[in-house]
């Protein structure tokens, strides 16, 4: 397991408790993600196992960024996940950002509400440069958020993916 320089924080919004996730968390990651609809536009499949969900845990705690767990502050249910991976610290530092939300909770403005102090601790705490986003082309949900955050989008796809970037500049200004 990675131990990272940056000591990511936990975070509160005002439904929300962030915490990173851990393998105490696996059999809620494995819910959340069995979810064929959470994993719609991602590069994995539906999780099936508490094996799967671990390997997912470990894959962010291995990785050079983090993944938090949004937990609801009524019932501390996971909700969702998000966080920072291939965090490049080399001049201009950069992230990318991945997130994802169970289909109960969509259209709720909880991914708006929990991606804002995510944000800050990209730019303040990680001293980002830039945050980088990917969405399947098909991914409007994904695509107005972003937008929402004041991500710009590239004009072509690459990858066949639609890239977009928040640089800290823009954000500093929203």
């Amino acid at each position: 397991m990675t131990t990272h320089a940056f000591p990511f924080p936990a975070l509160s919004t005002k439904r929300l408790r962030l915490s990173l996730l851990t393998l105490a968390d696996a059999e809620a990651v494995m819910r959340h993600f069995g979810d064929e609809r959470v994993t719609a536009f991602m590069d994995i499949p539906p999780c099936r196992s508490i094996t799967e969900a671990e390997e997912i845990i470990r894959f962010h705690l291995e990785d050079t960024g983090c993944r938090w767990g949004l937990f609801n502050r009524l019932d501390g249910e996971l909700v969702g996940t998000c966080g920072y991976h291939c965090w490049e610290e080399r001049a201009p530092s950069h992230a990318e950002i991945g997130f994802d939300l169970s289909p109960a909770y969509w259209e709720q403005g909880l991914m708006l509400e929990a991606l804002r102090p995510v944000l800050a601790v990209g730019f303040e705490g990680m001293g980002l440069a830039y945050i980088e986003a990917t969405a399947e082309p098909a991914n409007e949900r994904s695509a107005r958020l972003l937008a929402k955050l004041g991500f710009e989008e590239a004009e072509a796809l690459r990858d066949g993916l639609r890239y977009f970037r928040l640089d800290r500049a823009r954000w500093e200004m929203l």
